[in-house]
């Protein structure tokens, strides 16, 4: 219950700062006349549902299992993040549009300073909150958290890049240079969305755990040497934060039932320490 308000805490966290910073955008970008403002509000306005949607996602991946849900409701982080990840693509192809337009059809960039000052603005408050949302992220191993955070660097990056693209306008006066701006944040956006995307649709397809979890998981097991013969049909998959781990054992034959079951014991306790959220089965085959 600490971890959820935990969670649903840096959430709320990102859901106000967005707020805040769509209707800075909006006002410089409408006294300004920039498009890539503009672009940087939409994205805004996207990371704004996308921080709705990891909050309520993390109060519902946190539920524990039930008769519906045996395994739980992890994978709703999962399921977020791809529309997160679909979101982010739809406002790139908005941001794009819209440039192409303004490349077609110039407008008089205005108000330089106050726009450069928003961006810059945006960029330090992305920051700040970008790195609370990936550290609680990987201390709850949160999907949803950690999207959420990406798409806040991102916005960093773009932020600081437009008010850059600014700067050359105001210093050289060639206006086109701010739907460029726009297309170059389109296209960091599209990278991000793929990213996203592809991380969050794997564990919906039970994708194994990666080859350093289960290269943990064979260590653990070789210490038991003199107790297991051989291990065998290992497999892995997650859930939201929970680590599934389901494998076969054979154990030595002098072993006793009392003896197995302490052995369970200890391999329980020993791979609980080196993998998080572990959810264990163990079948033992004797030989």
């Amino acid at each position: 219950m600490i971890a959820l308000d935990r969670k649903a805490k840096v959430a709320s966290l990102s859901i106000i700062s967005n707020t805040i910073l769509i209707i800075l955008k909006v006002g410089a970008g409408l006294l300004s006349g920039s498009v890539s403002i503009v672009s940087e509000a939409i994205h805004s306005g996207m990371d704004l549902v996308a921080s709705i949607i990891a909050f309520f996602s993390v109060r519902i991946s946190s539920k524990p299992a039930d008769i519906e849900h045996p395994y739980g409701h992890g994978k709703i982080e999962n399921i977020s993040g791809l529309a997160e990840g679909l979101l982010i693509f739809i406002a790139a192809f908005l941001i794009i549009k819209e440039s192409v337009l303004k490349i077609m059809h110039p407008v008089e960039i205005e108000e330089t300073v106050i726009a450069i000052i928003a961006m810059a603005i945006s960029a330090v408050v992305n920051t700040v909150v970008s790195r609370i949302l990936y550290k609680v992220s990987q201390e709850e191993d949160s999907l949803a958290l950690e999207a959420d955070a990406l798409h806040l660097k991102t916005d960093v990056y773009t932020s600081a890049g437009i008010a850059a693209g600014l700067l050359l306008i105001k210093l050289t006066g060639i206006s086109i240079l701010d739907p460029i701006a726009a297309i170059i944040v389109a296209c960091f956006i599209i990278k991000e969305a793929w990213h996203l995307s592809k991380g969050a649709f794997a564990p919906l397809i039970d994708t194994r755990l990666s080859s350093e979890e289960e290269e943990k998981i064979k260590e653990v097991l070789e210490t038991y040497k003199t107790e297991i013969l051989d291990f065998h049909n290992i497999k892995t998959r997650k859930s939201g934060a929970v680590r599934y781990v389901d494998f076969h054992v054979t154990v030595n034959p002098e072993l006793t039932a009392k003896d197995i079951h302490e052995l369970t014991k200890r391999l329980e306790k020993s791979l609980e320490e080196k993998i998080k959220n572990i959810n264990l089965t163990i079948h033992i085959d004797h030989s």
